[in-house]
This record gives structure tokens, sequence and C-alpha cells, in this order.
């Protein structure tokens, strides 16, 4: 019998000579298998809570700060940014790159390969959270100072921002390891650890900022603390998630690191942490914008905004679901199975977040009165919603899609139309003022945005092949 020949092809893949049977695959996931609407529903539900969990923690943290007066608010408000770009660069873009990569290695039939890059995860989590912990702890004061900070609220952002920012790596990891987790199809144990973070963080930094029980008052300071403590005490439990015998990808702290492994992560999670980018952009954008047309254009602006940062949670937990049913059907040669799934994410999306917003724009007072009696906001706010709700529907398409992209290893389509909204709101925003056009216009523009951007990422997805070309699967063998 002939040998095997131990070259790869241009793709990775073992070629195996003639005469040689292909070895037997091994058993097929759940997940390659199981009816793709009901088990998306099913995966995106836990996924949901946790993310529900984070937005109360928000909430409490803000009551805790406006509590302490305007100026800690102000201050806090300076660092907000910065704590959420962390999080969707660490698990939106960066652990959208560890699912794709692990969920293809398992679907190819290689847990060998899951295991390491599991390993080359947790380096580049450390790699980049501390990277960005010094250069954050290092510019802060700049950047807080360029951004209005002056006086007590630049020093208590100062404060604030270096209990926190000191935290960041701990973000990284904990993101890095629930990718890992998400990656294999588990999605319940790294959304049970997000919501103990959620209620330690709480109950740590109402405690620290308010001195209760034997905790010490710490006002802004101990609100960072909560957030510190919590992230270490998250980044610890999904550690020994993935060191426990349970673990469907176990985590191996020791053993070799390949080139290629950390290529197949950052090809997909590096042009990912663009999205976030992009994000802020556009909201920074609009917002200097919306400044130009007036205090009650920029307030209304500001509570209608605040819905979608609410509704994104719906579109990342199905999105975030469909990453690894993608992921193991590319793996598994399954190119059909994966794009039904890629577009049943985005049509629950499309639904989810189109329903909710076609409801407040039919009924824009249930939401604008829960923060404003102003008139004039109230009716700025409302027509805010009336043009940007029923455009949620393709927000949500591609907010799911994209997360389906990560999947197949192939995100530029889907971040070339996020540019592409961008470019409009910039160039549509600057001719607006040039023109004086009326308020209502910007809004529009807003709409156009999200109508573009989803019909662009709709577009890339059906146009873009996918296959096994979408990343290397040495795992696959090959007769020739």
């Amino acid at each position: 019998m002939d040998k095997p020949v131990t070259n790869l092809d241009p793709t990775g893949t073992p070629v195996f000579s003639p005469g040689l049977a292909a070895p037997p695959r091994p058993p097929s996931n759940p997940l390659l298998t199981a009816p793709v609407a009901s088990t998306l529903v099913k995966l995106a539900a836990p996924n949901l809570l946790g993310m529900v969990a984070t937005t109360a923690v928000s909430i409490a943290e803000t009551a805790y700060l406006g509590h302490l007066g305007a100026e800690p608010l102000a201050a806090a408000a300076l660092v907000l940014p910065f704590i959420m770009l962390m999080g969707m660069m660490s698990a939106g873009a960066m652990g959208g790159g560890v699912s794709s990569a692990v969920s293809r290695a398992l679907g190819a039939g290689n847990p060998q390969r899951a295991r390491d890059l599991a390993r080359h995860a947790l380096v580049i989590g450390l790699a980049m959270g501390l990277g960005f912990t010094v250069v954050l702890s290092l510019l802060a004061g700049p950047v807080f100072h360029l951004l209005g900070g002056r006086g007590e609220i630049l020093r208590l952002s100062m404060a604030y921002g270096g209990v926190v920012f000191l935290s960041v790596w701990l973000i990284w990891l904990s993101n890095m390891f629930a990718s890992v987790l998400r990656g294999s199809g588990d999605m319940i144990r790294p959304s049970v650890a997000l919501m103990a973070m959620a209620a330690l963080q709480v109950v740590l930094g109402g405690s620290l900022c308010f001195g209760w029980g034997p905790a010490p008052r710490l006002g802004i300071v101990g609100v960072g603390l909560g957030q510190a403590i919590a992230g270490g005490a998250g980044a610890t439990v999904m550690f020994l998630m993935l060191r426990s015998k349970g673990a469907r990808v176990s985590l191996t702290v020791r053993g070799p690191l390949r080139r290629e492994l950390f290529a197949d992560i950052l090809r997909v999670g590096g042009p990912g942490m663009l999205s976030p980018i992009q994000t802020v952009g556009a909201i920074l954008i609009i917002t200097a914008i919306a400044a130009r047309f007036g205090v009650e254009t920029l307030a209304g602006y500001g509570i209608g905004s605040r819905l979608e940062f609410l509704l994104v949670p719906i579109a990342f937990s199905v999105g975030v679901a469909s990453l690894p049913m993608v992921g193991l059907a590319i793996g598994a040669g399954d190119v059909a199975r994966a794009r039904k799934v890629a577009w049943t994410a985005g049509a629950l999306g499309a639904v989810g977040l189109g329903s909710l917003g076609i409801f407040l724009a039919v009924f824009p007072q249930l939401w604008v009165s829960i923060f404003t009696r102003d008139p004039g906001v109230q009716a700025a706010a409302a027509l805010y919603l009336r043009f940007a709700g029923p455009a949620f529907i393709f927000f949500g398409l591609s907010l799911a899609l994209y997360f389906s992209s990560q999947g197949a290893g192939r995100v530029w389509g889907p971040l070339l139309a996020g540019t592409a909204r961008l470019l409009l709101i910039a160039i549509g925003g600057w001719l607006l003022i040039q023109f004086k056009a009326p308020s209502w216009a910007l809004f529009a523009l807003v709409a156009a945005g999200m109508v573009t951007m989803g019909t662009l990422t709709a577009a890339s997805i059906a146009l873009t092949p996918w296959g096994p070309s979408a990343g290397p699967q040495p795992s696959r063998v090959k007769v020739t």
C-alpha cells in the first residue's frame, strides 16, 4: 500500500496518494443536522439573557453615579465610549474571529485544532488586552481633556478611567474565553457567567460607591473597582470552564504556537475590529451634526439612539448563535446549510428589530416620555423614531448577517457595507449643513444609512462565494 503524501494543498489540506482510502469522518455534530430556525432561537435565548444583564448593569451604574451628582456622571460619560469600544472589539470583532476558527475546526472534524486555537486565543487576548491597557492608561488625560474634561470632571474621569483601564485585559480575556465556548456551540455557560458577573458588578459597585455594609465609601472609584473585580471573577470562571473535563473544547496553556493558527483567527477578527470603529464613528458624526441643528434636535437624537443600543442585543444574540452553526457547516463542507443559517439569522434579526422599530414609530411617546417632558425634545425624538424605526429592519438584518459572515470567514463585504454607511452619513451630513436643511432631513439620513448598510450587507452575502476556501481546514482529506 502506498504511503500518504505529507504535502498540503494551497488551502492547508493534507493530500493523500492514490490507493489510500479516506479515513472515516467523525460523528456529526448535532448543530450540523438540527432544524435551523428553532436551533437558532434556542441558542440565542441564553445570549439574550446575558446581554440584558449587561444592559442592566449599565443602568444600575448610571443610577449610582447620578446619586453622586452631575460631575461624576459627566466624568463617567467621558470614559464610557472606551469601555464600550473594548467590549465590542473583544467580543464582537476578535471574539467573532475566535468563534469562527474554532467552529470551522470542529466542523471539519479536527478537535485538536480547536484546542490549539483556544490556546492562541488566550495569547491574543493577553496581548491585545495588555496593549490597550497600557495605551488607554497613558493617553487617558490628554484624551479626556480633548473631549472637554476640565477641572473636577477631568480629575474624576482620570480616577475612574484609571481603575477601569487597568482591568481592560480582563475584559479581553473574558470575551476570548466566552468566544471559544460559543464557537463550540456552548451558549449557556458563557451566558450564565455573564449574568453572574453582572450581578456581582451591581452589588460591588453599589457597595464600594456608597459604603454599604463593611465596604469603604469610595464614590466613583468604587464603581470602577466593582467593574474590575467582576471582570477578574468572570475571566477566572470561564478559564476554569475551559479547563474542566466537560468542556467541548478544552484549553491547554502549554503547547507550541503556530503562525497559521494566529492567522486563522486574525484574518476574521482583525478586519472585524473596524466594525466597532465604524459604529462609534457614525454615532460621533451624527451627534456632531445634530448639535448644529440645536439643543432640541440633539437631545431628541440622543433619546432615539438609546433605543438602538437596547435593540442591538437582540440582533447580537441571534448573530452570535448563527456564528458556530455557520462555521461548523463551512468546516464540514455544507455550504448550502451555512447559507440557510445565515439568511434565517438575518430574517430573525430583521423581524426582531424591525417589529419593535415600527411599533415605536407608530407610538413614539411610549419610549420618548420615559426620558423627557419637554415638548420640543419629545417632538424631535418622535420625529427621529418615525424615520429611523422602520429602518431598524435593515439594521437588524445587517448585524445578524455580519456575525454569520464571521462564521464563514468572509467579513469584508459587511465591513465595506459599514464603510458605505459611514461615508453616506459624513457626506450627506455635510451637505445638510451647507444647504441648511431642516432637522427631519438628518433623521432621514440616519434611516438611509441603515437601509444602505443592510442592503449592501445582504448583497455581499449573496454574491460572495462561501466554501472550503474560506479558511484552511487541515483535517479535510482529499484522495488524488
